[in-house]
């Protein structure tokens, strides 16, 4: 059995691991990569041939996990996709807009000497390939054992972070001999809005861990409540400004509108309105309700008591364009909800574009921005930004609060591996986190007795001792 990590190597995007078996390959995970110095068309060269992958399992839907199954089906990969229910409906409404991405991209034009000419780079994937990709979800619920051979099996272990997204743990016979390996996917955290909280994995002899939050520990001291009233009422209340969110539409947008539902229903502040401008995450929404089962006991507790928590007085969704581009004549005080989180496209840019400079406008992100991107510019405090061609001051107050983080800190990477006999499992291998995350989460698994490698790009290791 050999394991090669072709993605999430010593980055956080594009989780890719191949595992091969004498007979058979399994890929975990085909995600885009979309660091700051990758091309987006440098995702359409696998490092294998796709026709000789036999079963693909997907741990959730988020795009640097899920993003290149398109292009691998395009390639020639002819398996199925395992997932659980939720991800495999999250994912097709994800890749589907990954289509309007690409598309958005090589549609986007400028004139130069009165004539019309394309910048953008050709698309990865069509929505035909999209659908080609859906047709080959298998869906496995939580826990279940699904055989994929005689030699080997499956299990998902709920991980929180989103909807649907599991821990994969393989169960394989070979030469005589039983291996388990796991593959975390992306850990969430305790007692987070709407998800469960990740559990224990069982024992296995191989690890392969997310380390995002390497080194790093969240907030406390103050609840999401507390920090989302008091962000509102200086924004809001005590002066008549408007609040934007940048908030990813699938995970980050349900949670926080549950939250903000928490916040009304028990009169925390004074009715305000606010828009939720995203289509993705209005289906989304509705992939939520769909799987309702699936949420956390708070959050069904509440539906029980108040009714949808992704529903109330104060809250509007805005689904048509021209219903979006009046926000902006819209004079009362207001939260405005959009994606994308990083603000790399999407309408939040529209709603940047005309309060960026604006005094009376508080930007609180909610999550994770990458380097290179706008939202990071942002939070570095860079005075000047370049929306539609046009370099703006930045005005506007810029705040941050990791309380919405959907993955689990430092303390909670070590908990997961913690739960493994050191004496019993052989190697963790780190991936999916920056340089100094990786180190700092290395080192504290050293301290408590782990074999840990960080593994680089396309680096091959044989498991089978």
């Amino acid at each position: 059995m050999k394991l090669t990590i072709w993605g999430a190597a010593q980055q956080v995007t594009g989780s890719m691991h191949l595992l091969q078996t004498e007979h058979y390959n399994i890929l975990i995970d085909c995600g885009l990569d979309y660091e700051k110095d990758t091309f987006q068309e440098e995702n359409e060269y696998f490092p294998f041939d796709p026709s000789d992958i036999d079963v693909v399992i997907l741990t959730h839907a988020h795009i640097d996990h899920s993003g290149n199954l398109p292009t691998l089906v395009r390639m020639g990969f002819q398996g199925q996709v395992l997932c659980t229910p939720p991800t495999a409906d999250l994912t097709e409404i994800l890749l589907l807009d990954s289509v309007n991405v690409f598309l958005s991209k090589q549609q986007r034009t400028h004139r130069k000497r009165g004539r019309k000419q394309s910048s953008g780079p050709k698309p990865l994937y069509l929505q035909k390939h999209v659908m080609d990709t859906v047709e080959r979800f298998v869906t496995i619920a939580f826990h279940k054992t699904f055989k994929i051979t005689d030699q080997i099996s499956l299990q998902f272990i709920p991980v929180g972070h989103l909807l649907g997204a599991a821990a994969v743990v393989l169960t394989i016979q070979e030469n005589g001999k039983e291996k388990k390996i796991a593959f975390t996917g992306d850990i969430g955290r305790k007692n987070y809005p709407v998800l469960v909280d990740p559990e224990s994995l069982p024992e296995v002899d191989y690890l392969v861990s997310e380390s995002t939050y390497g080194g790093k520990l969240h907030s406390t001291g103050v609840t999401l409540e507390e920090k989302l009233t008091e962000t509102i009422n200086e924004a809001c209340v005590k002066f008549p400004g408007r609040l934007i969110i940048p908030a990813f539409s699938i995970g980050r947008t349900q949670s926080l509108v549950y939250t903000l539902n928490k916040i009304f229903t028990k009169g925390m502040l004074p009715p305000v309105k606010i828009f939720v401008d995203s289509p993705l995450a209005i289906t989304a929404t509705d992939i939520y309700r769909k799987h309702h089962q699936l949420v956390n006991e708070e959050s069904k507790e509440f539906y029980t008591s108040h009714g949808d928590e992704f529903k109330f007085k104060e809250l509007s969704y805005v689904e048509e364009k021209r219903e979006s581009i009046s926000i902006s004549n819209y004079h009362e005080p207001c939260i405005i909800i959009s994606s994308a989180g990083m603000l790399e496209g999407g309408r939040i840019q529209d709603h940047l574009y005309h309060n960026i400079q604006n005094y009376y406008c508080t930007i609180l992100f909610i999550g994770y921005c990458a380097k290179g991107t706008l939202g990071n510019r942002l939070l570095r405090g860079d005075p000047i930004v370049r929306l539609r061609n046009r370099d703006l001051m930045v005005y506007a107050s810029i705040k941050q609060t990791d309380l919405l983080s959907g993955h689990g800190d430092h303390n909670d990477l070590v908990n997961t591996v913690k739960s493994q006999d050191p004496a019993k499992l052989n190697t963790v291998f780190l991936v999916h986190g920056e340089d100094k995350s990786l180190s700092s989460l290395s080192e504290a698994l050293e301290d408590e007795g782990y074999h840990v490698i960080i593994p680089q790009k396309g680096q091959t290791f044989d498991l089978s001792d």
